[in-house]
């Protein structure tokens, strides 16, 4: 069977091709050694892993982090989590069809003493923030517990690929968030106090204040005096027709696939959400060589960095503002996409729809913090602190300022002597999650000569690398904040630093010191699944994508440390300080089908709980009747009983109560379950099997 794996990426390794064979109902396929069985599945063309037990329809994978239970399929007579269950050799994957047997176990158990751990600090997410918090109470000698559910620390960062805006000495802005990851581990390694487990997830804090813990399968209980719940956030989900199609990941599921796995899921994307998250989503997969087709934001500009709109556009993408996503074609999984504009009211703007052809949606519509640890440790009287997505959520850069605080605010409660934590500290955190400010003109560089940098960053974001590289400290920020925008003032010598350490990719250079009419230009470029080489042709364009006109490569510059390439042009003077960028997307990607496809089905038809195939027009009706209590909705609809626990849909109920008029404080609460995720029950007596 053909391998849609990624062979050659720009940024990443060639990955190690430990093959193994595992079969998928009966058929032998290949797949990495410990790679999940998900990532194995897709890797062979896979993306239908099961189907629905009430209405047959398709099941694929949605988060990639265990939240959800789209991916489950039967892994040697078991039900599992595809996105979390790594795949061993001659292991037998069939599909979950319908409600999965429970396999006939008469093997005898014994019972076992539960192990049970003292900690001073238990951390939970080993994501940067998490990271960040254990660095610093290692340094102070605390004893730390950090955990992660993943198989490497690292969180998100693991799956980021492209360079780090924020502050160079707070948050290693100019590094790719992968090698951040790999820096702050190898630091939190070297700490004797702290001590970390993988593949171990958190269940629940308990009224003894205990934390039950699955590590390796292994049930154990810790018990910290502080917890510090850095476990990060989950991803939010849309209401829409043919929602419940195969093939529409979240943004997190689609950056593992390309960016921890190097396996490419899809020929051709359609990304909702016009935030960071979405952007630079958009941005991984044209390294990944997927083609992507367009982006629809409903707000009438875009929520991220002006600096990834301007970086996908210029590239060929298209940005739809004021638009939403109106239905999700195909039969069991996505084959296209109808989007259509919204007025300001977001209401759908009748014959505006436009359908694209696309294999996969991609969901970047905002992340919802896990909060859960917090609030079951407040209530069981244990000190408990948060930090990153968990507390709020920003970018990562502000998740591992605010987890050093977190550090050592905790190392300070529990008698270390690190002193008062400086005000300014608090200010910077502040600034490092800021939204995104002015957008300001371009600075006059009509009188500059010789070499210069053009600094196409116009938009007030924290960041500064470009400012701390410069060997001539030529590069300001004149209120010297990390909001202020960046201008060139001195002298330039042309070494290129600011272009290669630029998270934007939105400085260029111009050299006029060989040619005043034809100066050479040079644009940092690292998209190596569309390659440049010298004597081609391509198109440049300024930053609101206008084409300038096609000019010839001259000279191709790789530095290998920085994973950037620098392409070089003659162009004529009066374009020089204009060129942002090239096209490297064909137009033809984007276009849209002639005749648009438009739902027969209404909106209210659109799934509103996965897990148990709730429709929207379900839970309105119940609502409209005068019910408030989501326990009531899911005693009525089992909207929330699924095996998610409620994680996605109560989201979008909560959303359906506001659309009716009625404000969610008056809306009673879901009585959780009292696990985090599904687990079996023989686990919590400490239950093993006699071999």
């Amino acid at each position: 069977m053909e391998q849609h794996r990624i062979d050659k990426h720009p940024i990443l390794p060639e990955p190690i091709m430990d093959m193994i064979t595992f079969y998928w109902n009966g058929k032998p396929l290949s797949a990495r050694k410990n790679e999940m069985i998900s990532s194995a599945l897709i890797a062979n063309g896979i993306s239908v892993f099961g189907h629905h037990h009430k209405d047959g329809t398709a099941q694929g994978i949605f988060c990639a982090n265990g939240q959800c239970a789209k991916c489950t399929v039967i892994a040697n007579g078991i039900p599992v989590k595809s996105c979390m269950t790594a795949v061993k050799e001659n292991m037998i994957v069939t599909s979950a069809e319908g409600l999965p047997e429970l396999p006939n176990d008469n093997e005898p158990i014994e019972f076992t003493e539960i192990p049970e751990i003292v900690t001073d600090v238990l951390i939970i997410g080993g994501g940067p923030s998490g990271l960040s918090a254990a660095i610093e109470l290692g340094k102070n000698n605390i004893k730390t517990l950090l955990i992660d559910d993943k198989t490497e620390l690292g969180g998100k960062l693991v799956l980021q690929t492209h360079k780090f805006f924020g502050s160079e000495e707070d948050s290693r802005a100019g590094t790719r968030g992968n090698d951040i990851g790999k820096l702050l581990a190898d630091e939190v390694s070297k700490l004797p106090s702290v001590s970390t487990w993988v593949n171990s997830t958190a269940l629940f804090v308990f009224a003894d204040k205990k934390v039950g813990i699955i590590k390796d399968g292994e049930y154990i209980l810790v018990h910290p005096e502080r917890i510090l719940n850095a476990a990060g956030a989950r991803e939010k989900f849309l209401r829409f027709t043919g929602n419940h199609l195969a093939r529409i990941y979240g943004a997190g599921a689609f950056q593992t696939l390309v960016n921890r796995d190097l396996v490419k899921p899809t020929q051709r994307l359609f990304i909702i959400g016009g935030g960071n998250v979405g952007l630079i989503a958009g941005y991984h997969a044209l390294q990944a060589g997927v083609e992507v087709v367009g982006l629809a934001e409903a707000m009438p500009q875009c929520g991220g960095y002006k600096v990834h709109v301007d970086k996908l556009k210029r590239y060929g993408v298209p940005i739809y503002t004021s638009h939403t996503i109106l239905s999700a074609n195909g039969d069991e999984a996505v084959e296209s996409i109808t989007i259509v504009a919204v007025d300001d009211k977001f209401k759908a703007i009748v014959g505006t729809e436009k359908t694209f052809s696309c294999d996969t949606i991609l969901i970047a519509v905002g992340l919802d913090s896990l909060n859960e640890f917090t609030l079951e440790a407040e209530q069981a009287g244990l000190p408990v602190y948060a930090a990153g997505d968990a507390l709020e959520i920003a970018e990562a850069s502000s998740a591992m300022f605010n987890g050093k605080i977190a550090g050592l605010l905790i190392a300070k409660d529990m008698g270390a002597q690190v002193g008062n934590i400086p005000d300014e500290w608090y200010i910077k955190a502040n600034i490092l999650k800021s939204h995104p400010g002015r957008i300001l003109p371009y600075q006059d560089l009509s009188e500059a000569r010789d070499v210069f940098p053009v600094i196409h960053c116009l938009q007030e974001i924290p960041c500064n690398p470009c400012t701390t590289v410069c060997p001539t400290n030529s590069i300001k920020i004149e209120d010297e904040s990390l909001m202020g925008v960046p201008l060139y003032q001195g002298k330039c010598i042309g070494c290129n630093k600011c272009l290669l350490i630029c998270p934007g990719l939105a400085i260029t250079l111009v050299d006029y010191r060989k040619d005043i009419e034809f100066p050479t230009v040079t644009i940092p470029y690292e998209i190596g699944n569309y390659p440049v080489e010298p004597g081609q042709m391509i198109q440049l364009v300024d930053i609101d994508s206008i084409r300038l006109g096609g000019f010839e490569v001259i000279e191709v510059l790789s530095n290998k440390s920085r994973k950037t390439q620098l392409i070089k042009l003659k162009v004529p003077a009066s374009l020089a300080t204009k060129v942002a960028s090239f096209i490297v997307q064909p137009l033809e990607v984007s276009q849209p089908l002639t005749t648009p496809i438009v739902p027969e089905l209404m909106a209210d038809e659109a799934m509103i709980c996965l897990c148990e195939r709730v429709s929207v027009k379900e839970v309105r009706n119940l609502i409209r009747e005068g019910i408030t209590d989501l326990n009531q909705i899911k005693a009525i609809t089992r909207a929330g009983m699924g095996p998610c626990g409620a994680k996605t849909c109560e989201v979008l109920i909560k959303g359906l109560f506001r659309e009716e008029g009625i404000p969610v404080s008056e809306v009673i609460p879901n009585t959780k379950r009292p696990v985090f995720v599904e687990v079996p029950l023989s686990k919590f007596p400490g239950a093993k099997k006699r071999s």
